[in-house]
């Protein structure tokens, strides 16, 4: 601007969320998701990888994920991680059965948290612990599988009540990402 003068731009809140919606749209563009369940036997980290299309800066990312009975999170050992800010992530329902077999239990949904990775800035990541429960005995092979499916990711930015009153929800991206089976033997 001519003699070092700035001006205010001011956008109207209609128009702050249409570009705050179109760089949410750019950044779920090839996003990939990954899944890796960390240790063995029955007590597994599971840890979630997002790598946004764009960056994102300012967002903030998270993996809602269904969990289906032969797996669960402890809600106790959850809030214990919370208080030491060491994850943060929502349990539905909140109350669980943690001594429930896999075909007494139902599933679960996870909403995770996800914190930035220092070495990308594109990149986020968070784990959680999961634990298998007892399947039914299965002849023959001594293991039953667990299906866990892709994750969807959701993003938050700009004002988050911008985004949910001009397009009614919160944004999400839906990347094509493969699936984690963990094996429990019996």
């Amino acid at each position: 601007m001519a003699g070092g003068r700035r001006a205010v731009v001011r956008v109207g809140a209609g128009l702050g969320a249409l570009l705050c919606a179109l760089h949410v749209q750019a950044a779920c563009r090839d996003t990939t998701v990954t899944q890796e369940l960390l240790k063995e036997g029955f007590h597994r980290d599971l840890l979630v990888k997002v790598e946004l299309g764009e960056d994102a800066g300012g967002c903030a990312v998270a993996a809602q994920m269904r969990l289906p009975p032969g797996i669960y999170v402890d809600p106790y050992e959850l809030a214990t991680l919370q208080q030491h800010n060491l994850t943060k992530a929502v349990l539905f329902p909140d109350v669980i059965d943690v001594e429930a077999p896999e075909y007494l239990a139902r599933d679960l949904l996870l909403l995770l948290f996800l914190e930035p990775d220092a070495r990308c800035p594109r990149c986020f990541r968070a784990a959680v612990p999961v634990h298998a429960r007892y399947h039914r005995p299965a002849e023959g092979t001594g293991e039953a599988s667990v299906l866990l499916e892709s994750p969807e990711v959701l993003l938050c930015c700009c004002h988050s009540e911008i985004l949910i009153d001009a397009l009614g929800q919160s944004p999400a991206c839906n990347p094509v990402v493969s699936e984690v089976e963990l094996l429990v033997a019996e």
